[in-house]
């Protein structure tokens, strides 16, 4: 099925011709939030700007992940691209080693000035197009991952508790719009909780004047009960407690009574109203049953819920109970019945019981934008030397992730906003960033002309048209 004829290659010496059709767009949203004058302002790291900005550096790593760069030597194909730097006005941009240099000008306080830089943008984001998305609860949500190298030669890397080498950044990111208002890089044998309480309190400052009500949510490592009570006049917070024996003893002496059948309802709605009917046998639950082996079903959950106050805190809280009765199969045979505890502490009182464990179990969401910052956007490849620089880089390819998110929400239709700001980062840059384009730079503007019907380009002039219109003035 596959043919061919006489193949012709030529070079349009007088046409300008691009790949990346949506950077025009995403450039002129930055340059107008501001941003560019805001990184100039606060950040001081080259003692001579000839020709580059601070600025400078730091968009041409963004716009590097923007355009499906996954590492530094990436921005190699985009300095020789004339119609990709005619797009941003540019006549020049740093190449990688160049690139490179500039993260490890960085120190620790110099990192910290950067992002707060970033998240000085999002207030004219919150007060405007945003605002709605932030909803009725805004919640702050913190984890720590780990970011695996191979080298031997960057400092500050350490073995971790899983016996792999490199970081551990943690992350604190808002889940309403999948935003990430702060990365800290830290050595890899870092528990998650250190230092967190300096980052949530920076998160809950910064978000505090723009949300109706905030809710700070972690696992078990984060329920950090010296924190508690100045927390708690401020926001709501929901963490998971570990099971130790002073929480197992009050949950196993509640009355039967006490005690409620956890419904959960379905991981996803399908597509069509009727339910799909599954035909091919399970072949997970075939394998482990035929060959005998051991196997944990869950039969049910119960919820229920008790006052608890944690000898570093000046007052009791609200804990609720999450009881599993799981079964030990061998093969078809059930071995034995187990009961499990998990515990999560918790302010809000607006909540059930079993809706508090399902805001809870929502957290992990942020594992779907960990990942993302993985994978997706590579922030975490660690690339250069030491600890400072590459947590850096980390923050700077973040500022890609959210990016997308503030694009997003220049969209009309709030449906498409909701929709682009959960998406995965490479099918939003299929999207929205990679469409071939002509290139038309004039004396006063710059005209990008699309090369054929994409079926996103409504959902970008759609965002155009917004940041044109209101110049977040």
């Amino acid at each position: 099925m596959f043919t061919t004829g006489k193949v012709h290659y030529e070079i349009g010496a007088n046409t300008d011709v691009m790949g990346y059709g949506g950077i025009g767009a995403v450039h002129r949203m930055v340059t107008q939030l501001g941003l560019v004058e805001k990184i100039d302002q606060e950040l001081e790291l080259l003692k001579v700007h000839l020709p580059y900005h601070e600025s400078d550096h730091v968009l041409n790593l963004a716009y590097n992940v923007l355009c499906g760069g996954t590492r530094l030597e990436d921005i190699e194909r985009l300095r020789h691209d004339v119609a990709y730097m005619n797009a941003l006005g540019a006549d020049l941009i740093p190449d990688p080693t160049t690139a490179g240099d500039f993260c490890r000008r960085f120190t620790e306080a110099d990192v910290i000035r950067l992002m707060e830089c970033i998240n000085a943008m999002r207030s004219k984001l919150w007060q405007g197009r945003g605002r709605d998305l932030l909803g009725e609860v805004t919640y702050i949500d913190v984890d720590g991952t780990l970011a695996p190298t191979v080298g031997e030669r960057k400092q500050g890397m350490d073995i971790s508790y899983k016996g792999i080498w490199g970081y551990a950044p943690l992350i604190v990111s808002l889940a309403n719009v999948r935003e990430v208002l702060y990365v800290v890089n830290r050595p890899g044998n870092v528990p998650s909780h250190t230092d967190a309480p300096r980052w949530i309190d920076k998160a809950i400052d910064h978000v505090e004047p723009y949300a109706k009500r905030i809710c700070v949510r972690g696992d078990t490592d984060f329920s950090l009960t010296q924190h508690f009570d100045r927390w708690a006049e401020r926001v709501d917070f929901i963490f998971g407690m570990d099971a130790h024996a002073a929480l197992r003893d009050r949950a196993e002496a509640l009355d039967e009574a006490c005690w409620q059948r956890l419904e959960r309802g379905p991981k996803y709605d399908t597509l069509t109203d009727e339910i799909r009917q599954r035909h091919q046998p399970h072949e997970k639950k075939r394998i482990v049953r035929e060959r005998g082996y051991i196997n944990l079903a869950l039969n049910h959950e119960d919820v229920a819920e008790f006052m608890y106050q944690p000898g570093k805190c000046g007052q009791p809280y609200r804990v609720v109970a999450l009881r599993k009765n799981i079964s030990k199969m061998k093969g078809e045979h059930v071995l034995f019945d187990e009961i499990r505890y998990f515990f999560y502490i918790t302010t809000r009182t607006d909540l059930s019981a079993a809706e508090v464990v399902a805001c809870a179990n929502e957290r992990c969401d942020q594992e779907n934008v960990i990942e993302q910052l993985k994978n997706g956007v590579n922030a975490l490849r660690v690339p250069l030397y030491d600890l400072v620089s590459n947590w850096a880089y980390m923050v700077i390819a973040a500022l890609a992730w959210n990016i997308k998110s503030w694009f997003a929400m220049m969209m009309h239709r709030k449906a498409d906003r909701l929709a682009y700001i959960r998406m995965e980062f490479p099918r939003f840059l299929h999207s929205v960033i990679l469409i071939p384009c002509r290139v038309i730079r004039r004396a006063r503007s710059i005209t990008l002309r699309l090369l054929g019907y994409q079926p996103t380009a409504d959902r970008l002039f759609s965002a155009w048209r917004t940041i044109e219109r209101i110049g977040f003035t």
